[in-house]
């Protein structure tokens, strides 16, 4: 199909889990893309499946909490392609999950750069040259902070999530004289490795009047969504399909988050 031929991408956190398959599927519909990851080695693995299935991509290594990388990066890879039309901001990370008078400041800190601070700053460098000939963006946040509520421990999870989603509107109404869409993703559970970033803590200290042995997904009968999936949802919104979709969030968690918010 091909309807992002001549597109330029950047996707953050396309090292693994949803930003992968994020990158693999716009590369696929003719996008060049911008893999970028905080690991080197993981963005040169995405660019390089993306081109040894004769797609394009350019590995790009940035944290995406450090404004001097991302501007590098990001002006990197707009000056070498001419331009930059997408972005899909989806780096981030669970952090600790733990009562909140056992959260260490540097622990919230933390969550709330690559979350939070992560997006700004991707936006930052990304929307002068979006601005130059209109473009659109995705940013990833969650169900959490946005719909559920209930799981223990994640408040600094939660808080940027719910961040990330005003975000996205206020950039859709600034940026929209400039021809820019920018909508939020929510996945719920999704089958990816970001457990490895999650480091849960004491939670048994906190007692929630319902708990439930697994996440209740009624479309799957419990079973995780995959990052394939989410990607479709990526893919809509970034293309001419999407033209009048702007400030609007979409979940994808198989009707889970209306069950147990």
């Amino acid at each position: 199909m091909n309807e992002l031929e001549g597109k330029v991408a950047l996707v953050t956190g396309a090292g693994a889990g949803i930003g992968r398959a994020i990158a693999v599927r716009l590369a696929a519909e003719g996008a060049t893309v911008g893999a970028l990851d905080v690991q080197r080695e993981r963005s040169e693995a995405t660019a390089a499946a993306i081109t040894g299935a004769g797609g394009d991509a350019l590995p790009l290594t940035a944290n995406v909490a450090d404004a001097e990388q991302m501007r590098d990066a990001v002006d990197g890879l707009g000056e070498r392609l001419g331009h930059l039309d997408l972005v899909a901001a989806n780096a981030g990370i669970n952090g600790v999950w733990a009562p909140i008078d056992d959260l260490e400041p540097d622990e919230w800190d933390r969550t709330v750069a690559v979350n939070l601070r992560g997006t700004f700053l991707t936006f930052r460098y990304a929307v002068p040259w979006l601005k130059r000939q209109g473009g659109a963006a995705v940013v990833t946040a969650s169900v959490h902070g946005t719909r559920i509520w209930s799981s223990p421990g994640s408040t600094a999870y939660a808080c940027t999530k719910a961040a990330q989603q005003t975000f996205a509107r206020k950039m859709a109404v600034e940026l929209g004289e400039h021809r820019v869409r920018v909508n939020s993703i929510c996945p719920g559970w999704i089958d990816t490795q970001i457990q490895e970033s999650t480091f849960p803590r004491n939670l048994d200290r906190i007692h929630l009047p319902v708990q439930f042995e697994r996440p209740a997904i009624p479309l799957t009968d419990g079973r995780p969504h995959r990052p394939e999936e989410v990607a479709e949802l990526a893919l809509f919104l970034l293309s001419p399909r999407a033209s009048a979709i702007s400030g609007s969030e979409v979940w994808i968690d198989g009707a889970t988050s209306l069950v147990i918010g």
